[in-house]
């Protein structure tokens, strides 16, 4: 009878002792959400580093960020599926665009269009255009009626077969309207750019220095000539479905390459500076952007940061599939290479 007590006894000790493991400081339990990977919270160099590449300059400063969970995946047409689904929820590519909101984006007095020109559609790559320069992007981008997330090059096609892609042609609010459905939110801009060096914040790629090392690819990016031929030797062309490459050491997947993803962060071309003026004991904690967006080449569009890089980042133009990176995109643009992932809290 003693040795059932005791093996009892040591039972009930393992089990407080798993239970205790899983807890955080106020007592509430800790579990890795589906799907999900940990990020453990730490101090970085957030910005561009020093020699990274001769079009930036180095702008980088000490920032700290909490743990926090993040989508080991961008999130899916299959995914998104199943939001719409179970909610009834509708893109803003899937609505006419609303002039009233566009036309605070234009010049006073911009008369208003067509009508035709206001039904529902989003951005398509389409470099069908005779290609002058790298300049006007117009040549390769083009507002197509009836593209969005179920028609991702416009209202012929379709996702069939694509289940397991990045979801494209979402906003900003549509991505923002998942994340709630989901119980989490966007991550912000340090939040990604600190899981997105892989916890490894001294190099320029999460893997290494070089794009591809030793010839071998590890993101999906532009090869080729950029924007007319793409040669495919990541073997995509287009977006590849989530997991086609490595995940770094977080378990990660496709952080650099196939979709820019969203951030909850305001655009402004000077966030950096305005950091650094935050800065105590050497560090900026969890910051959260600039509280309205401002960008000095379209100041009458609001944007959001985007980070990543995608399938149309190529060595020739657009080379922004470093951590460090970022962009500005319009709150209500939805395009062919722009896609999210979700974060959520840690509890405390």
């Amino acid at each position: 009878m003693k040795f059932y007590k005791t093996m009892a006894l040591l039972l009930c000790a393992l089990l407080l002792l798993q239970c205790k493991q899983k807890q955080g400081k106020s007592g509430v339990e800790n579990v890795t959400p589906p799907h999900m990977v940990l990020i453990p919270g730490g101090t970085f160099s957030m910005g561009a580093k020093s020699g990274a590449d001769n079009l930036i300059n180095a702008n980088e400063y000490g920032v700290r960020v909490d743990s926090f969970y993040m989508d080991e995946t961008e999130v899916t047409n299959d995914e998104f599926t199943k939001f719409v689904k179970e909610t009834g929820y509708k893109t803003v590519a899937e609505k006419p665009v609303d002039w009233e909101e566009i036309k605070k984006q234009l010049p006073a007095g911009t008369a208003k269009p067509d009508e035709k020109l206001l039904a529902p559609g989003s951005l398509i790559f389409d470099p069908s255009k005779e290609i002058h320069n790298l300049y006007d992007i117009s040549q390769w981008w083009t507002w197509l009626n009836g593209a969005d997330w179920k028609h991702p090059k416009g209202p012929e096609s379709s996702i069939d077969g694509l289940g397991k892609h990045p979801v494209v042609h979402v906003a900003y609010q549509d991505a923002a309207a998942y994340a709630r459905w989901a119980g989490k939110r966007l991550p912000t801009e340090a939040e990604w750019e600190y899981a997105g060096r892989g916890g490894k914040p001294n190099q320029t790629y999460a893997w290494g220095e070089q794009l591809t090392p030793n010839g071998k690819y590890l993101a999906n990016f532009f090869q080729g000539s950029f924007p007319l031929m793409n040669t495919k030797n990541d073997g995509f062309e287009r977006t590849a479905p989530v997991k086609s490459f490595a995940p770094d050491a977080y378990g990660l997947y496709d952080m650099i390459g196939n979709v820019w993803e969203w951030t909850s962060d305001w655009y402004t071309a000077d966030i950096h500076e305005l950091n650094r003026k935050n800065l105590k004991a050497g560090f900026c904690s969890n910051p959260r952007g600039p509280e309205k967006s401002a960008d000095p080449n379209e100041p009458t569009t609001p944007k959001r940061v985007i980070k990543g890089g995608s399938f149309l980042c190529s060595e020739q133009y657009c080379s922004n599939y470093r951590p460090d990176a970022r962009m500005a995109t319009a709150f209500d643009s939805g395009q062919t290479h722009l896609g999210f992932r979700c974060v959520k809290e840690v509890k405390r």
